[in-house]
């Protein structure tokens, strides 16, 4: 398996970042974690179109990791040569995302079947919620779904991708916790958002000192891949941005983790066969 990081950048817009977004790719599937913005030119630049995608699975339904899921929609739709579904997976309220998505689409939807004479028909989506200990299969994925802790937002979910004796797990958002670490427990990857805690405290944003509560620390994520005995912690999702005069700093943070330690550009990919990183 593969792991890309399409997006590692936050909801504060940053010219050289998209939003969160994941992929994980093995040799039959290419499953999608999370569209935030500009995830499609990303999917571009890892050498996908969404009509390749085996599925696009949600962690969790905040703005910055759905914003344009209606582009992944739209754009799979209209470049299926022929009509073909998109597996949707999320929490409780997905159903609910992704009619309202269609709602909003739905002028464009019209002015496209009347134009295109071999479009008959509107995207065909296959909607699936789920809850933490359930477990569903695409393609050769095994895929076990956990509860993560990104309070007052419920519910947040994790996912375990286990094939040909890897892992790797999708965590999203949240906070260190009890089934969080079960999750990753023995993983190959293990994939987590993280903040820089010192550099957000030292700014005078309120608001901004709100997302002290519910996400990672650097050190938290270290942690918690050290307690599960990961092979390699790849970090995303990074506040403020990462950047090269401050990657050693970041790096330093995460000292208490002994494996292998991934942090980069958006479509940075771990290769679970080499653990190589490129």
């Amino acid at each position: 398996m593969k792991v890309t990081l399409l997006g590692t950048g936050s909801p504060i817009p940053d010219p050289f970042r998209a939003g969160p977004a994941t992929l994980v790719r093995s040799d039959a599937d290419n499953v999608l974690f999370d569209c935030g913005r500009g995830v499609v030119t990303r999917l571009a630049g890892a050498g996908l179109f969404p009509s390749m995608l085996s599925a696009v699975v949600l962690t969790h339904l905040h703005s910055d990791h759905v914003c344009d899921f209606n582009d992944v929609v739209t754009t799979q739709w209209v470049m299926s040569a022929t009509p073909q579904p998109l597996m949707v997976v999320g929490p409780t309220g997905t159903n609910d995302l992704v009619t309202r998505t269609l709602d909003m689409l739905s002028p464009d939807i019209g002015y496209r079947i009347a134009h295109h004479r071999d479009l008959d028909r509107g995207p065909w989506l296959d909607v699936r919620e789920v809850a933490p200990g359930e477990h569903f299969t695409l393609g050769d994925l095994d895929i076990l779904v956990g509860a993560t802790d990104h309070r007052p937002v419920e519910p947040t979910l994790g996912y375990r991708l286990s094939r040909a004796g890897q892992s790797v797990v999708i965590a999203g958002d949240g906070v260190p916790c009890a089934s969080l670490d079960e999750l990753v427990l023995g993983a190959d990857a293990y994939v987590q958002t993280v903040i820089r805690d010192d550099l957000v405290r030292a700014i005078p944003s309120a608001r901004l000192q709100d997302i002290l509560d519910y996400h990672s620390t650097v050190a938290q994520a270290a942690r918690t891949a050290q307690r599960g005995n990961v092979r390699a912690l790849v970090l995303t999702h990074y506040v403020p941005a990462l950047s090269t005069a401050t990657e050693r700093q970041w790096r330093d943070l995460a000292e208490e983790f002994t494996g292998l330690l991934v942090l980069g550009e958006d479509l940075t990919t771990l290769d679970l066969d080499t653990m190589t990183v490129h």
